[in-house]
């Protein structure tokens, strides 16, 4: 017996949020359950809340809308009107021979409304992004990939101006980089994530020199706060205000003047309060010019550095001929050496540029691979819920990474 075709399912239907699943913006426990461990249910609250717009669609791209349609936003509108083409089947994992010529968020959108019924999933509609930046104005958090340095700039400056969180994020072969901008006296409320410490006290000296029992590592952190209970005859500090400690040792912490509190007897209780963090980050132009960078690999210490270099030669390149460099093309490669070399003289940096490194950023240039959408689509996620749930430190503000020991050590070219 034949195998009955099923309808053709119009796109405005695919994309409705099933209401009787979702209910009254209630949280889905069952669905969301490890993520509701890690994050908790204000936070979880606050991501409910919050409009995410992705630009760029390509396999980073679409590696992001996932992973934030997965997460349980309140909307998730993607933005890529640029034809499919038969190279982006290399790592976009939701489009078909038959996309090709056709929008990629057009084919897309559908596809990603699918993965969860709690997060609706829409069009931005607009004939360009170069014209009336009011239309960002609706979303909590922009995210750019593939987007010219230009559009970097303009959107991105123009969202910190109106405290809307921003992550710009690309690939290039083994190469990749996130830019974060949570806007200025961003509140982290919780950086670590981790449960608040606490110990038994067994003792307080007149200085404030408070000793663990029986020298039990009391694993804090200058900087740290915490409170105090059932402490014997310093009753004062029962109940008090968070204080502010100076690691002494692994067994012995600081918690300053003491000096009218009494003498300490016996007994109490520490338990560490976790206070806010106020993180003020740079626009985009600005953070550009006074990079401050996340190092992601010790033993490339001065990698960032570089690519921060490598990475605005490419946007120059690619506004000057209208492409990226082709692979392995020396000439293209030393036209971004060139780039690279004129960026460092105008911001008066004393650099010695890795000519070797900076020529294989070119010739990787035009690589888009799945593995590094992957692993950047997931980073540009996180950063994504740190900023509309407050919980763990973000990337502050750039970050760069390659994998080039993935690259064979030899290659016989004929």
């Amino acid at each position: 017996m034949a195998e009955q075709k099923q309808p053709e399912v119009d796109l405005a239907t695919r994309m409705q949020v099933d209401e009787s699943v979702v209910g009254h913006n209630e949280i889905d426990e069952s669905l969301y359950s490890r993520q509701l461990y890690v994050l908790g249910h204000e936070a979880m609250k606050r991501m409910g809340a919050s409009n995410v717009l992705i630009v760029g669609l390509k396999g980073l791209g679409v590696e992001i809308a996932k992973n934030i349609a997965l997460a349980g936003v309140k909307s998730l509108t993607l933005y890529d009107p640029a034809p499919v083409q038969i190279a982006d089947l290399s790592s976009q994992f939701f489009l078909t021979p038959s996309d090709v010529g056709k929008p990629r968020d057009e084919v897309t959108v559908p596809r990603v409304a699918e993965l969860n019924a709690y997060t609706p999933v829409k069009l931005h509609q607009s004939p360009g992004l170069d014209g009336e930046l009011s239309q960002f104005d609706k979303y909590q958090v922009v995210v750019l990939t593939n987007a010219p340095i230009h559009q970097q700039k303009a959107i991105g400056d123009y969202c910190h101006s109106k405290g809307i969180y921003v992550v710009i994020a690309d690939t290039y072969g083994l190469f990749g980089s996130v830019f974060c901008d949570f806007g200025e006296k961003f509140t982290c409320i919780d950086p670590t994530g981790e449960t608040p410490l606490n110990g038994i006290v067994a003792g307080i000296d007149e200085e404030g020199l408070v000793s663990a029992l029986d020298e039990t590592r009391h694993g804090l952190e200058d900087g740290d706060y915490v409170t105090f209970s059932e402490v014997e005859g310093m009753e004062a500090l029962n109940g008090a205000e968070p204080r502010r400690i100076t690691v002494k040792g692994p067994y012995t912490f600081s918690i300053g003047d003491v000096s009218g509190l009494g003498q300490y007897k016996r007994g109490g209780m520490y338990q560490q309060v976790k206070m806010p963090k106020i993180i003020n980050f740079k626009d985009f132009t600005t953070a550009l010019k006074e990079p401050e960078f996340l190092i992601s690999d010790f033993a490339k210490f001065d990698r960032p550095q570089q690519l921060h270099l490598g990475f605005q030669a490419l946007h120059a390149f690619q506004l000057t001929h209208k492409r990226l460099p082709n692979p392995m093309d020396n000439d293209d490669a030393i036209v971004v050496l060139g780039a690279a070399k004129k960026f460092a003289e105008q911001e008066g940096l004393d650099i010695q540029l890795d000519e070797k490194l900076l020529k294989e950023l070119s010739y990787q240039a035009q690589g888009d691979l799945n593995p590094m959408a992957a692993y950047f689509g997931g980073i540009v996620a996180q950063e994504i819920l740190k900023a509309v749930s407050g919980k763990f430190q973000p990337i502050n503000q750039w970050m760069y990474f390659d994998s080039l020991e993935s690259l064979p050590t030899s290659i016989n070219e004929e």
